[in-house]
């Protein structure tokens, strides 16, 4: 990005730049969490912690990922994200939950991570949909056929993940709590101490 110099000469004009470039910084970076809520279910997630305490909701999009919003909604309906942490949070990339076999708060979460639930894995529903800001997608490991209960939302764009991974959704409201999630320790992946968790996930149609 280059400078901006302002001149005393074109003081005006210099103001007018700055609010633009004020304007397309926040259109770059919020622009994701702006999209209208649309006919998919929307996943609620009360959010409670040290660090973030609110709700959050995200616009589920069966209409790219079907498989894959209808195992969240079902694990949902089921009261099995309830009281599940946020174990990897990493600051300007993604804040990942959804481990319902060793993520629960107040148990042993030294595996939170590597579990899932006993429902079946998921084939991949990969799209043209973009990784930005607010976006929802499903983690699984190195198989990309392996995605089962745990999910990610994107803190900033990140499009090296495109065609790799699921997007099953994006944020239309609670952006502020995702932000204020505790972060992890970057030279420990993210692995978060004492994690902000989702104390209740339910759905709404």
């Amino acid at each position: 990005m280059s400078d901006t110099r302002v001149f005393v000469g074109a003081m005006a004009a210099g103001l007018a730049a700055i609010g633009a470039a004020a304007f397309l910084y926040m259109q770059s970076t919020q622009g994701a969490v702006a999209a209208e809520d649309g006919p998919g279910p929307n996943l609620v997630i009360e959010v409670a912690g040290e660090a973030a305490n609110g709700t959050v909701v995200i616009d589920l999009l069966p209409e790219i990922a079907p498989k894959h919003v209808a195992q969240i909604t079902e694990l949902a309906r089921i009261g099995a994200y309830d009281n599940v942490v946020f174990h990897r949070v990493l600051d300007g990339f993604m804040a990942q939950t959804g481990d319902v076999k060793f993520g629960k708060w107040g148990e042993d979460l030294s595996m939170a991570g590597t579990g899932k639930s006993d429902l079946p894995n998921i084939p991949a529903e990969f799209s043209d949909r973009s990784f930005q800001r607010g976006v929802v997608g499903m983690a699984r490991s190195s198989n990309p056929n392996s995605a089962n209960s745990q999910f990610f939302i994107m803190y900033a764009p990140g499009e090296f993940l495109n065609g790799e991974y699921t997007v099953v959704g994006h944020v239309i409201s609670g952006m502020e709590v995702v932000d204020a999630i505790k972060k992890g320790e970057s030279d420990l992946n993210g692995a978060v101490p004492d994690p902000d968790r989702m104390v209740r996930v339910t759905v709404e149609e």
